[in-house]
């Protein structure tokens, strides 16, 4: 086995940080799919090679661990290695680690393919890449291996017609704006996230009833799966609807399925374990009563990604 190679070293930033004080979940995938790029120079894709292609390398799923919280100001960075190779596809390993502690912050598991700019159409991998992978292969330790969530093979795309058959409520409507596109107009991985984590307050407020602003009780997602099934254009309206396929003591776990709102077809599927969050002590908290019986009625049972 190999060593793992780093591909990002930066730092968090204080308009990274969220509600919660700490580094939001798109930007730890914005980081990833850039440690991504430099993995693909790595394996022989430089930026040159990819502007000739006019390709990049982009996620179609990704299974993500938040082990460690990372607050503004925190050094960071990103180490990679190859788990699998095939024809179209490398699924690739990365961590984040804080610089100074060493300590894992997050984990990354993600089905990587080779992506022409504009139609997102998969294109085959050179060889070379192929062998410069392998060279990188890697097992998957321990602490990136899925612990709440299973990982089964995607089901059929849903429609938005069957979110509002079976109950799951809405939580985004919106437009992809420029800020939420990468450079070829076309939505950016970390935006799909970033929708999500936006929904989150509007999930909140129709469960228990409150308002996260006025809260002493947060959140914190402990482990999220994205399977990434279309590319929205700049300008496009998406709708999210979700449920809650799950509850225990101190987690529960919800599906969100998103839609382009006017063919009603899902552009991503996911799924996340979360926990309440006392904001003074920092720490997971049993799941208040109250919270519970309003997370309780959007129990859709059968969800999935």
């Amino acid at each position: 086995m190999t060593e793992l190679v780093e591909v990002y070293r930066n730092s968090v930033n204080s308009w990274e940080a969220d509600m919660m004080g700490h580094l939001n979940v798109q930007h730890y995938v914005a980081k990833a799919v850039e440690g991504l790029a430099v993995l693909g120079q790595v394996l022989g894709l430089a930026p040159a090679d990819l502007r000739a292609r006019d390709a990049r390398l982009l996620p179609v799923e990704q299974h993500i661990r938040f082990l460690r919280e990372q607050r503004p100001g925190a050094p960071i960075r990103i180490l990679a290695g190859v788990l699998e190779t095939g024809p179209e596809r490398l699924r690739v390993y990365q961590e984040m680690r804080n610089t100074l502690s060493d300590d894992v912050a997050a984990t990354f598991v993600s089905e990587v393919t080779l992506q022409q700019r504009g139609t997102r159409e998969w294109m085959p991998l050179p060889r070379a890449v192929m062998a410069a992978a392998d060279a990188h292969r890697i097992e998957l330790p321990d602490h990136g291996a899925p612990r709440g969530l299973r990982m089964d093979p995607p089901r059929d795309a849903p429609t938005l017609a069957d979110a509002e058959a079976n109950g799951m409520v809405p939580t985004y409507t919106g437009l992809v704006r420029p800020e939420m596109c990468a450079d070829d107009g076309r939505m950016a991985t970390r935006a799909y996230m970033g929708v999500i984590s936006d929904s989150v307050p509007n999930l909140l407020a129709q469960t228990r009833g409150e308002d996260r602003s006025r809260s002493g009780i947060g959140g914190a997602a402990l482990e999220y799966r994205f399977v990434y099934r279309q590319a929205p254009r700049q300008d496009d309206v998406i709708a999210l609807r979700t449920g809650i396929k799950d509850i225990a003591s101190k987690a529960y776990t919800f599906c969100h399925w998103m839609f382009d709102r006017s063919s009603g077809e899902a552009v991503a599927t996911a799924e996340a374990v979360a926990v309440a969050l006392d904001m003074e002590a920092r720490k997971a908290i049993a799941i208040p009563d109250g919270m519970r019986t309003g997370l309780e009625k959007v129990v859709v049972p059968g969800l999935s990604v």
